[in-house]
């Protein structure tokens, strides 16, 4: 099955081709995936190295999973969907990669997944800090872990999401209609990914499209004709939109490197 829906190469890999078996395998065999799961052993390890007392890790465990929907929602639309990061050199080819090119093909595996030049700061980054202050050594790495072991169950909701599959449980099967409406009908809303608490908080949480407006940039995030002439390096690194509905739409089995 890896052979099929494996990582590298030069195919594309639609999660809405998938089953829910294809997408076990292939999610635990990517080479992400490992690295959090194998830092969240080594985090667990290093916890119990500085352990002083039993709260110490109960703590830092704790605080993370109080903070995380909230990290989850911030960094989802104040970052990934600004619009600042596509007009500098510099942090335009991150911003196309840890999120433009996810909306542009939303069922493209080897793009949903975030970037770990990305992703292990921010964990690391909001997590230690926590658990240091709140609990000492043993806390933030504590704390490490449960960042790791959310953010990889954050991977597989994100990649059942797009994956023509629909869960038992109520609560996945409204996330997922939320995400998807997210992706195809307002990009302005539903941004929780595991939760919507603070999409219900914030008001930016609509149940049904019509709710609100279709927006005209759920693919472009405002990334339109006039900004690629403005702000060309995101377009310099970028598929032709000739090329790019062809990926939405899945027809043809080539996929063109930008």
């Amino acid at each position: 099955m890896l052979g099929t829906w494996g990582f590298g190469g030069d195919r594309n890999y639609r999660l809405d081709k998938m089953s829910l078996k294809e997408l076990v395998r292939a999610f635990f065999t990517h080479y992400a995936i490992l690295v959090y799961i194998v830092l969240a052993v080594v985090s667990i390890l290093l916890s119990y190295r500085f352990l002083l007392s039993w709260w110490q890790p109960v703590v830092g465990l704790v605080a993370t999973a109080i903070v995380y929907p909230f990290a989850e929602y911030v960094l989802h639309r104040f970052v990934l969907h600004a619009r600042f990061m596509y007009k500098t050199e510099m942090t335009a080819p991150v911003w196309k990669r840890i999120h433009y090119d996810h909306h542009q093909n939303p069922h493209d595996m080897s793009v949903l997944f975030g970037a770990l030049y990305t992703t292990l700061p921010a964990l690391i980054g909001i997590s230690f800090p926590i658990g240091w202050l709140l609990a000492g050594l043993s806390g933030a790495f504590a704390a490490i872990a449960a960042a790791m072991i959310a953010f990889t169950f954050y991977e597989f909701i994100h990649c059942m999401q797009h994956l023509p599959y629909t869960p038992k449980n109520n609560f996945l099967r409204s996330i997922k209609k939320r995400h998807l409406a997210h992706h195809f009908h307002s990009e302005q809303g539903n941004f929780g990914i595991t939760s919507n608490l603070w999409d219900r908080i914030l008001g930016t949480i609509y149940e049904s499209q019509r709710d609100v407006p279709r927006s005209p940039t759920t693919f472009n995030l405002g990334y339109t004709a006039e900004e690629r002439e403005r702000y060309p390096w995101v377009a310099e690194l970028s598929a032709s939109e000739a090329e790019l509905e062809r990926r939405r739409t899945g027809r043809g089995n080539e996929r063109t490197a930008p």
